[in-house]
């Protein structure tokens, strides 16, 4: 994959920090700092229900990919979740992205998981022709619901 992955880790949090601040400004998330390294310490010291994927060199991310784990009864075992995605403005269209989305899934079906979801915003079409690109189909029955606690 020339687009390589590398699996973060603590020493990659200031790194990491400012991607995913900036994936936050541009899709108008509100977290402040502490917020967002709360979220992501847990991820990069391990934790079983997720991981950070680093995109591209290790020294300068292009980008970066975070996955979560579940369970599905409805597909048959653990499933995951892109939480998020997110490649520099600068080296999109380049294939990046596609790359990531067609390749990971690939490990992650070796390794036992059974499917991967996301969500998208109705409105990104750029981002819908890319996961649709890629394998993702829309669940036209249903629709992603929360309830933050």
């Amino acid at each position: 994959m020339s687009a390589a992955l590398r699996l973060a880790r603590p020493e990659d949090l200031d790194r990491l920090m400012g991607l995913v601040a900036a994936f936050h400004t541009e899709a108008g998330i509100d977290q402040d700092a502490d917020q967002r390294r709360e979220a992501l310490m847990p991820l990069l010291e391990g934790i079983p229900h997720g991981c950070i994927y680093l995109i591209g060199p290790g020294r300068a991310p292009l980008g970066y990919i975070i996955l979560t784990f579940g369970w599905s009864v409805e597909f048959g075992g653990m499933d995951g979740f892109v939480d998020e995605i997110y490649i520099r403005p600068a080296v999109r269209g380049r294939g990046i992205a596609t790359e990531v989305l067609l390749e990971l899934p690939k490990a992650l079906a070796e390794a036992g998981l059974t499917a991967l979801h996301l969500e998208v915003d109705r409105d990104n079409q750029s981002a819908q022709k890319l996961y649709l690109r890629t394998g993702f189909k829309p669940r036209d029955r249903y629709m992603l619901m929360s309830n933050v606690l």
